[in-house]
C-alpha cells in the first residue's frame, strides 16, 4: 500500500467512508492520499449465528465483545508497524500533537467498540491502544474512529490547499484559537476590528496572540495555565 492506510474493524461497515467521504478526506481519498478499508467483525463470529458477543463474567448488564472472535478478526489485518487503536471512553484523550503523532506514521488499524465493551484479554493480547475523543459514551467507535481520521487525514501532505491552513488553529500552539473575520465591512452594525484591516502585519500578529491568550484564560484554563508555564519568562513580542 502506498500513503497512509485505515483499516476499521466494524459490526457496521457501512458507516465507513460516510463524512470521510466528502470535502478535504474525501478529496484525498480520491486522489490516493490516503486508503480506507473495513473489516466485518461478525465474519469472524461463532457459529450458523456468526455470534460476537457474550454476557459478562460475573454478571451485569449488557453484553461483551467475545475475545477469540476480536482476536480472529485483527488477526486478519497484515502484520505491519501501524498502530492499532481501540476507540474506548476510558482511553488516552485523542489531543493535537497525539494526531500529528499518528499522521507522521505508516497508518492506522482502529477496532470499533459496541455493547458494553471488548474482552480484556485481547486488549492486552494484542496490544491495542485505547482513545478516547471525550468524556461521554457513544453507541459504538464507529463515530469516534471517522473523528480520529478526519483529524489525522487533513494533516497528510496534499490534503489541505495551503500548508499553513493548519499551523495556527486551536491546540497547534497550545492556545485556543482568534477569532475570525471577513467581508462585509460591517454586519448588523457590527464591524471588523480596525487592527484587522490596517495593513500593519506585526500589529495583526500581536492582536492575534492576545485574542488567543484572551479565548483560552475565559474557555480553557488549564490549557492557559500550561501555555503560560512554558513561556514564562519570554518576552512580549513587539
Amino acid at each position: 500500500m502506498t500513503g497512509f492506510s485505515a483499516t476499521v474493524l466494524t459490526l457496521y461497515p457501512e458507516m465507513f467512508p460516510g463524512p470521510l467521504g466528502a470535502s478535504l478526506s474525501g478529496k484525498g481519498l480520491d486522489k490516493g492520499i490516503w486508503s480506507l478499508e473495513t473489516v466485518q467483525i461478525r465474519d469472524f463470529g461463532e457459529g450458523r449465528h456468526r455470534s460476537v458477543d457474550d454476557t459478562p463474567a460475573g454478571g451485569g448488564p449488557g453484553m461483551v465483545l467475545r475475545a477469540d472472535v476480536v482476536g480472529r478478526a485483527l488477526d486478519s489485518v497484515a502484520a505491519d508497524d501501524r498502530p492499532r487503536l481501540l476507540m474506548s471512553p476510558r482511553g488516552r484523550p485523542l489531543t493535537q500533537s497525539f494526531v500529528r503523532e499518528l499522521a507522521t506514521g505508516p497508518g492506522v488499524v482502529i477496532l470499533c467498540g459496541r455493547f458494553e465493551g471488548v474482552d480484556e484479554r485481547v486488549i492486552e493480547g494484542r496490544d491495542l491502544v485505547e482513545v478516547s475523543i471525550g468524556d461521554y459514551v457513544l453507541s459504538g467507535g464507529e463515530i469516534a474512529a471517522a473523528v480520529v481520521l478526519d483529524a489525522i487525514v487533513r494533516l497528510l501532505p496534499g490534503v489541505m490547499g495551503k500548508d499553513a491552513s493548519g499551523s495556527e488553529e486551536s491546540f497547534e500552539t497550545g492556545l485556543l484559537e482568534y477569532p475570525h473575520y471577513t467581508r462585509p465591512q460591517v454586519w448588523e452594525g457590527r464591524g471588523i476590528p480596525e487592527v484587522l484591516t490596517s495593513g500593519d502585519h506585526g500589529a495583526v500578529a500581536r492582536w492575534r496572540r492576545e485574542r488567543s491568550l484572551e479565548v483560552t484564560r475565559a474557555r480553557r484554563p488549564d490549557l492557559s495555565r500550561a501555555w503560560e508555564a512554558a513561556h514564562a519568562g519570554e518576552r512580549p513580542k513587539k
